[in-house]
């Protein structure tokens, strides 16, 4: 267990704390471009299965990409690598302010910067968890892996928000432009940081034997690899986010009033509504997550919950209870979030972590992108609604079977370890024989 009952702690680190106060900054600006994506498609297109692409051109990035971005950030200087993917993800992201402010937007060019920035994902991911987990001592990385989560959280809140105020006055240039101009502290605080030096007899390389090796140590622990496969198969089902701007316009119109007859405003608080409750729930999980006793089964249960919040959503053609409904998903999801992060920087060793990450990244980010594909197919072909409330029942279904199967991952309690990563002994059964 965690040495400090409140997460908030490890602000006291000062590296730490400019990492994080940085990243807050960019992780905002980020959201801004990902709302104003989805939105610039539809108007651009009003087609469903436009919106879906736009997640399938994130995810084969990613997929290609991360394996090699995980064996990269274990091998070479995070900090440097963090700097080069910083300052690229300014360039292409400027580019793409520049093109469409000046009147020079293309579906085509909106896809293609959004795979390039999904690419450099790929290694930023890996390298940023490893660098900060470093950061700070190992008995606070469940602590630092659960703040993680308010930070993504409270910046998917802002973003929708701020970017759908500027959308009001048909502006994506201008949210392009935010979320460049918020990748600029980053830069300059990765410039001046002091990054802890490599522990000596560290294995350091660029091949696929060390490829391998990350695959190994993921496979050999189940809670490690059932989390991951628990989380791809909600998100893939369950993902509901691209298809808001369909909601916004055509289902969730019926007696708006005021700003809400303004379908960008609704559009923006439908998409900051799940993380307002991922924002509650991951505050609440940071101060009291390391004192829940049944981690695992807590875990599942939420994901349970979020598949049904997603299928009451989808069934839903009242506003009010539509941002209910998503409240409850990102609540849900959130809890979840923040004991699956915190299992795997607690049970991963410090030279592993690029490399499980990257694995973690296809999954945390290959869910969702294709669930927003397959989400734009079926509702292309059958209907909007049917597409959102069939994916929450699957994940209710999928939950209950990996529940019943995969009795580690139920039984799973937070312990710190740091050893051999491949035991002889998987140190996750041993916790469940001796926790049950």
């Amino acid at each position: 267990m965690t040495t400090s009952s409140s997460s908030w702690s490890v602000l006291a680190h000062r590296e730490f704390r400019l990492m994080f106060l940085t990243q807050f900054i960019v992780q905002a600006g980020a959201t801004i471009q990902v709302a104003s994506v989805d939105w610039h498609i539809w108007g651009l297109t009003h087609d469903k299965l436009a919106l879906g692409l736009v997640g399938l051109v994130r995810v084969v990035p990613i997929i290609i990409l991360s394996l090699l971005g995980g064996v990269v950030s274990d091998a070479v200087d995070r900090r440097r690598l963090l700097l080069v993917t910083q300052s690229l993800t300014l360039i292409v992201t400027a580019i793409l302010a520049i093109a469409v402010l000046s009147g020079h937007e293309s579906v085509l060019l909106i896809y293609v910067i959004t795979a390039i920035i999904a690419g450099l994902v790929a290694f930023d991911g890996p390298a940023r968890y490893a660098l900060l987990a470093s950061l700070i001592p190992v008995e606070e990385v469940g602590n630092a892996a659960r703040l993680n989560v308010v930070l993504f959280t409270v910046t998917a809140v802002l973003g929708p928000l701020v970017a759908s105020v500027i959308l009001i006055f048909k502006q994506s240039g201008f949210n392009y432009a935010l979320s460049a101009i918020a990748v600029i502290p980053s830069v300059a605080v990765l410039r001046i940081l002091v990054a802890p030096p490599v522990p000596p007899g560290e294995k350091r390389e660029i091949s696929l034997q060390a490829m391998k090796e990350g695959l190994q140590f993921i496979f050999r622990i189940p809670v490690l690899w059932s989390s991951m496969i628990m989380d791809f198969i909600a998100t893939f089902f369950a993902s509901a986010l691209a298809l808001l701007p369909v909601y916004a316009t055509e289902i969730l119109n019926k007696d708006t009033v005021g700003l809400l007859s303004f379908a960008e405003v609704r559009y923006g608080l439908l998409r900051a509504a799940p993380f307002v409750g991922a924002a509650l729930g991951a505050v609440i999980m940071a101060q009291y997550g390391s004192r829940l006793k049944q981690q695992g089964e807590i875990m599942l249960a939420a994901v349970a919950v979020y598949g049904l919040a997603t299928a009451l959503f989808g069934i839903s053609e009242i506003f009010g209870a539509s941002l209910l409904a998503l409240v409850v998903v990102g609540f849900s999801d959130s809890v979840s979030a923040s004991i699956r992060n915190a299992l795997r920087q607690v049970l991963t060793p410090s030279r592993l972590r690029g490399r499980m990450q990257s694995v973690m990244t296809i999954f945390f980010q290959g869910g969702p992108q294709l669930g927003e594909f397959e989400a734009g197919a079926l509702a292309q072909a059958t209907s909007t609604p049917f597409s959102v409330v069939s994916g929450g029942f699957f994940t209710v279904i999928a939950v209950g079977l990996i529940a019943l199967t995969i009795p580690a991952l139920r039984h799973y309690r937070e312990m710190p370890i740091e050893a051999d990563p491949l035991p002889t002994v998987d140190p996750v059964e041993s916790v469940s024989n001796t926790m049950i």
